[in-house]
């Protein structure tokens, strides 16, 4: 279940915001809890139990690292049980993520030939098993560093975890940035109001933009090679390149405006990434809870910038090589975080200087030529795939492309959602909003609170209820 299905648009939410709101305050977290782990039990039912595991884990390895923490002499330290939860964690992730991964590697290398040395039925993946594990690791390293007191209630733990407007899509909630409200929220018109309006722009994102944008980047990767031309290549990795964008950063707003509905405040998670000058700003601006999560607790904890020179650079390509790894158990995401590592090293080492010389948009050409390249491999389900969809980016001699293969790509709207989706993926439409030609400020707060969300959840309904074509792109996380 989605936020964008029609289950859960006019369903599970209404209901879920009906019991919420009609318990007594004592009662709230416990109805939420409940609520959140029926979302969750909705699309994965046996597997609930591996988040159930990994909350009571997480628990006892919270309380065990805060009594180490005061006892004067502990037979075990607070770091020894610190390792022993990310451990725990880690192998949780690792078998159900990556076993089939590592076990096909490890056939393909040394086992060429049939039969594989090792057989390994595939492994079912839980949905939202990387958001959930690094929510769990946030704790347990958030109580380790006193930046938060530990969960005394394992109901109050597994509300943070099991959460359900962040559960299955991030973005990544940090334990210090939220337990405060777990304990004590509140709630207003205003907060409600404005989470509404979030949820909004985000369903719209997803329904309006993302999701037509997605259907053309489907169809050009799907078409074979030899029917795959340059412009055509172009054209797939430009929609795909807004389509993630608005998917992500739409799911994101859903998740932030369904928290606010419940009393919950949750960080931004994107910031108009694409009009970044470097790879550094990028990704600063994308994916803001994952990329502050491997520079928080990754990052700095190898060292950071205070080390060698040479120690800098393996903090980064680990940092990287673990975020590619993250999005999936494949090469593709693997080389993409590589990809990235390779160029932010550059940049580190200087590349920055020499760039911020140049000519502003040379800047933005050049971040927007690296993320669109090393989209291909995100986007691409083979590594086969990837190298032949880049060449034939590059490949100049095939560059014929007849009215009919572009009519089975692009539509109309597809045209009109591309131009919208670019203006949109700017602050260019928020400086228009600041700057208006009405001079009755009350018709403007009337068409900024009412009218635009209104026309955009109705628009974003209609599509719901008449598309058959809605992916869910975070399977693989």
């Amino acid at each position: 279940m989605v936020f964008s299905s029609p289950v859960f648009l006019f369903g599970f939410l209404p209901l879920a915001l009906f019991l919420y709101y009609a318990s007594p305050k004592a009662l709230k977290n416990g109805i939420l809890l409940f609520i959140s782990l029926l979302f969750y039990s909705w699309g994965e039912v046996f597997y609930i139990f591996v988040m159930l595991a990994s909350i009571v884990t997480n628990y006892i390895v919270g309380l065990m690292i805060d009594h180490s923490n005061n006892k004067t002499n502990p037979k075990l330290s607070p770091r020894s049980f610190l390792i022993l939860g990310l451990l725990i964690n880690i192998a949780i992730l690792v078998f159900f993520k990556y076993t089939n991964f590592i076990v096909d590697n490890f056939n393909s290398l040394f086992y060429k030939s049939a039969p594989p040395f090792l057989t390994l039925d595939p492994i079912h993946l839980p949905l939202g098993i990387s958001f959930f594990t690094f929510q769990a690791i946030s704790y347990i390293v958030d109580v380790y560093r006193n930046e938060a007191a530990p969960q005394k209630n394992i109901f109050n733990l597994a509300l943070y975890i099991a959460l359900f407007p962040q559960l299955i899509a991030g973005p990544i909630i940090r334990y210090h940035d939220i337990y405060q409200q777990i304990i004590n929220r509140t709630h207003s018109v205003l907060l409600f109001s404005s989470g509404t309006t979030k949820f909004i722009y985000g369903l719209a994102k997803k329904m309006l933009i993302a999701n037509p944008l997605g259907l053309v980047a489907d169809n050009v990767f799907s078409l074979p090679n030899e029917d795959l031309t340059m412009p055509l290549a172009w054209i797939g990795i430009l929609a795909y390149t807004l389509q993630i964008f608005f998917d992500f950063s739409g799911y994101s707003d859903m998740a932030i405006g369904l928290g606010r509905m419940f009393g919950f405040r949750f960080l931004e998670n994107f910031n108009y990434p694409y009009i970044s000058t470097s790879l550094r700003e990028f990704w600063r601006r994308w994916h803001i809870s994952l990329s502050t999560w491997f520079r928080d607790y990754v990052y700095f904890s190898l060292g950071g910038n205070r080390v060698s020179t040479f120690r800098v650079y393996r903090n980064l390509f680990v940092v990287f090589c673990l975020t590619g790894i993250w999005h999936g158990a494949s090469w593709n995401f693997l080389i993409w975080g590589l990809f990235h590592g390779v160029f932010l090293a550059g940049e580190h080492a200087g590349f920055t200087n020499i760039l911020s010389k140049t000519w502003r948009p040379i800047q933005h050409l050049y971040l927007l030529f690296i993320v669109i390249i090393s989209w291909v491999f995100f986007r691409a389900n083979t590594l086969p795939q990837a190298i032949d969809y880049l060449y034939s980016m590059i490949n100049i001699t095939n560059f014929q492309t007849s009215s009919f293969q572009y009519a089975q790509i692009i539509t109309k709207e597809s045209i009109y959602v591309f131009l919208i989706g670019i203006v949109l993926s700017t602050p260019l439409f928020t400086k228009v909003k600041q700057f208006s030609f009405v001079q009755n400020k009350s018709s403007i707060l009337l068409i900024k609170k009412i009218a635009l969300p209104s026309t955009l959840l109705i628009l974003s309904i209609l599509k719901v209820a008449s598309s058959t074509y809605n992916p869910f792109i975070y399977f693989r996380f």
